[in-house]
Parts: structure tokens; C-alpha cells; sequence
């Protein structure tokens, strides 16, 4: 049984990047490009009528922006899940983002493959933020106090030296590739211990993983097994 493609519709007002955009997650994600506009008139239709699994919009744009954008949508009744795609790296646009409900914050200068799969995973509900950011969201949720130091150090000792160390790297915000090349082993392996750290902190995602970590530094507790 095939699995039917997601359905995105795409806001920008750049035509090169819709365009890019549109190719990349027709030909290379697999996935139904339902309308790609300037504005949020042109696709209001489409988002009425189709009711797509995702919407993804710029954040900055002449005359206004993405977020009033999407508050203006809520406003009219439309609920269809956002995505921010933008240049822009400000820890206040993305705390501005997440205010608004938007199931993830991704970068334009990121790899192709990591916005296909950035995407895939917003519209099928989980948050996901461009790999540079994550140390940003992680510390934009840290709670005073470190959270819970005695529960985190038993998780983090079950883990394997190599996983600490990619829990840090995780915590820096760089992606599955970037970490691939720091610790010259395979994208794959990289992937594989990944999910391990996930399984054995009981996390979801790699950005619960970068607040884990951030969180622990915050308690006195280091990734790599260290104390400060």
C-alpha cells in the first residue's frame, strides 16, 4: 500500500525561491505542491478548499510578514499546520514563531534534504527547527533550576561515550551531516545513534535532545560525562 504524498502550499515572495522550492519537494521529497504564491490571497482558496497537511511561509515580506500572515488566516477560520522558511536566525522571530503556533522554524541556507525532511516531519505534527537554532530554542525553554538533575544524570550515564558526544553535538545545533564529517564516521551511523539517544532519554525529537543538553550543562552536568 502506498503512502499518499503530502500536500504542501507555499508563501513567498521571492518567484526563485518558490519555484527552487516547488522542485525540490516535487521531484526530490515526493511531495504535492498545491500552490505556490507571493501572497496569502492568491492560496487562500486552496487553503479553504484542499485543506493541505502543510502551509509554508516566508517570514519576511513587503507590506507584512509571515506571522500576520498566519494570524489573519487563524482569524478567518483556517487552521491549516505552518512552517517558517526565512533567512532569518533571530532567536526573537523564532520566540515570535512559536507564540504563533508554527510547527517548525527552518533556515533557507540549509541542505536541501534536511528541508525535505524538516518539512515531512512538521506535517505529519512534530516541531522542528533548522539545526542552527537549536541552541537557541534550548535556551529559550530552560527553566531556572536546571529542570530535573537527578533524573537527567541517570539518563545520561546510560548512554554510550560515543552518544555523549553526539549529544553535544546535538546541543551545538549542527545537523546529522555536519556531525558525520566533525567525527568522521558515516551520515547512517550518525542517524543510528541518534535514535538511540532519543530511545534512551525518552525524547521525540533532537531539538527535546538539544534543551536535554543544554539543560544539563545549565545543572552542572556535561554530555560528554564531565562535571563543571
Amino acid at each position: 500500500m502506498t503512502t499518499a504524498p503530502l500536500r504542501i502550499v507555499l508563501v513567498d515572495d521571492h518567484s526563485l525561491c518558490r519555484s527552487g522550492l516547488t522542485d525540490l519537494l516535487t521531484h526530490r521529497g515526493k511531495m504535492q505542491v498545491l500552490a505556490a504564491a507571493a501572497t496569502a490571497d492568491e492560496v487562500l482558496p486552496v487553503l479553504r478548499e484542499q485543506k493541505p497537511d502543510l502551509l509554508v511561509l516566508d517570514l519576511r515580506m513587503p507590506g507584512t510578514d509571515g506571522l500576520t500572515l498566519l494570524r489573519r488566516l487563524r482569524a478567518e477560520g483556517i487552521d491549516t499546520p505552518a512552517l517558517i522558511l526565512t533567512m532569518s536566525d533571530s532567536e526573537a522571530d523564532l520566540a515570535a514563531a512559536l507564540r504563533a503556533g508554527v510547527r517548525g522554524y527552518l533556515l533557507k541556507d540549509m541542505e536541501p534534504d534536511e528541508v525535505i525532511a524538516a518539512i515531512g516531519r512538521a506535517a505529519r505534527g512534530e516541531l522542528t527547527v533548522a539545526p542552527a537554532m537549536t541552541v537557541k530554542l534550548a535556551q529559550m525553554l530552560q527553566q531556572p533550576g536546571g529542570g530535573r538533575p537527578t533524573d537527567r544524570a541517570g539518563l545520561l550515564a546510560s548512554l554510550t561515550e560515543r552518544e555523549r558526544e553526539i549529544l553535544e553535538h546535538l546541543a551545538r545545533g549542527q545537523s546529522n551531516k555536519a556531525i558525520a564529517r566533525a567525527l568522521d564516521i558515516s551520515h547512517d551511523t550518525v542517524k543510528l545513534h541518534v535514535r538511540h539517544i532519543l530511545a534512551k532519554l525518552n525524547l521525540s525529537s533532537r531539538v527535546e535532545a538539544a534543551v536535554f543538553a543544554v539543560e544539563s550543562r545549565a545543572a552542572g552536568e556535561r554530555a560528554d560525562g564531565g562535571s563543571r
